[in-house]
């Protein structure tokens, strides 16, 4: 269980943090721009829960509860083999990938097929599920970019793949199952 008793600790107030093996490293570092991007997705699906209800907040209340166990997963780097942990990693599982997957089935299924892009809005929840969708796109671009130089978990990487789909067939069905899409047209406001 975490306790937190004291919220600022001054530790930061030159540029650095604590990792979740203590190793301490730049506020700039990949690692940490990955999993801050992960928070700050978070904070968007928040957003987006205060215009949604029943079946789809629901749904957006275990995003939130897997975009924590993601960012700590990306805050904790794979330590070497003979090097003991204080307490075992907690790494994303491959069922929350499988999970998104099938819920982007069945609310897909009830859709119309797209002939045109989509711009974000429509509805209230719709636009804040486009925001939602944007923000998971950089982190999962920050977490692929971790993972060209150091090891992160693969489940990670995917989770935040389905999760911006996610986000956007959450967003049709948000403005009436697509009947609402605001579509793209193409150079439609050339001279």
């Amino acid at each position: 269980m975490v306790v937190l008793n004291k919220i600022y600790t001054k530790t930061g107030d030159a540029g650095e943090t604590a990792l979740g093996n203590g190793v301490r490293v730049s506020k700039t570092s990949k690692r940490v721009s990955a999993y801050g991007t992960c928070d700050e997705t978070n904070a968007t699906v928040g957003l987006a829960r205060l215009h949604a209800s029943g079946d789809m907040d629901d749904k957006l209340a275990l995003i939130q509860n897997d975009l924590f166990d993601l960012g700590a997963d990306l805050c904790r780097p794979e330590m070497d083999k003979d090097a003991e942990a204080e307490y075992p990693p907690l790494r994303l599982a491959s069922s929350q990938v499988t999970r998104l997957e099938g819920e982007i089935d069945a609310m897909n299924a009830n859709l119309s097929t797209l002939r045109s892009f989509i711009l974000p809005g429509g509805s209230a929840l719709a636009a804040h599920l486009h925001l939602c969708r944007t923000v998971s796109r950089r982190a999962e671009r920050l977490a692929v970019d971790l993972a060209g130089v150091e090891t992160v978990n693969p489940a990670a990487v995917k989770y935040l793949n389905r999760l911006s789909d996610w986000f956007f067939v959450a967003s049709r069905v948000a403005n009436g199952d697509g009947i609402k899409d605001v579509l793209w047209v193409p150079g439609a406001n050339r001279d």
